[in-house]
């Protein structure tokens, strides 16, 4: 099972430890940090996140249950109330070796739990750069439906980047996930949910 924490500072050497190299940290951050991650950007990373009162963004590492090792980092951000929508970043299953487990698909159902049942948002969407093809899988497992392409949309060293934007709808979510229904995470009340991979 995964379960999603709020990621905090004694989270923060990890982090920076598992985005290694210029390209890891554009594709997980995209303009957002310039390499190397440090401790002092991570600081004004969480600043005002994880504020029920106040949502801005919430910041989360996952967690393998069955071994208590932090396997990733999620976050849900961009929050419209009016829309009822916002928007999953900055997902990275940290120790590639761990990969192909289940991890992102666990950390993706985990996220849109807490976002339709807890936060009663309607729309959930993200982005992903269309060579990352295991990523693309894993959302599409997880539900999430291809909206389109935005082409060329980020430039790195001699080339550039394409995007490909991805949603899921709270009707689509909740006929997908009916039986489980019943098995709500408790956001408002802790600050971790479970989802078995």
């Amino acid at each position: 099972m995964i379960q999603l924490e709020y990621f905090t500072p004694a989270d923060f050497k990890q982090l920076i430890q598992w985005i290694d190299n210029e390209q890891l940290m554009k594709e997980w951050s995209g303009s957002l940090f310039s390499f190397p991650l440090t401790e002092a950007s991570l600081t004004w990373y969480i600043e005002g996140a994880n504020d029920l009162t106040d949502p801005d963004a919430f910041i989360y590492k996952a967690i393998d249950t069955e071994t208590g090792e932090t396997v990733g980092h999620i976050s849900l951000g961009s929050f419209s109330e009016t829309n009822k929508a916002a928007r999953i970043t900055r997902v990275l299953i940290g120790n590639t070796a761990v990969r192909g487990r289940g991890y992102c698909q666990g950390m993706i159902k985990a996220v849109l739990r807490i976002g339709f049942e807890e936060l009663g948002l309607h729309r959930i969407s993200l982005g992903v750069y269309d060579f990352n093809q295991a990523a693309i899988g894993c959302y599409k497992k997880a539900g999430m439906k291809t909206e389109g392409i935005m082409r060329d949309v980020v430039r790195y060293k001699d080339g550039y980047w394409s995007l490909v934007e991805m949603a899921i709808l709270e009707d689509e979510w909740r006929l997908a996930n009916a039986p489980a229904e019943s098995l709500t995470a408790t956001h408002t009340t802790a600050t971790s949910t479970n989802v078995a991979v």
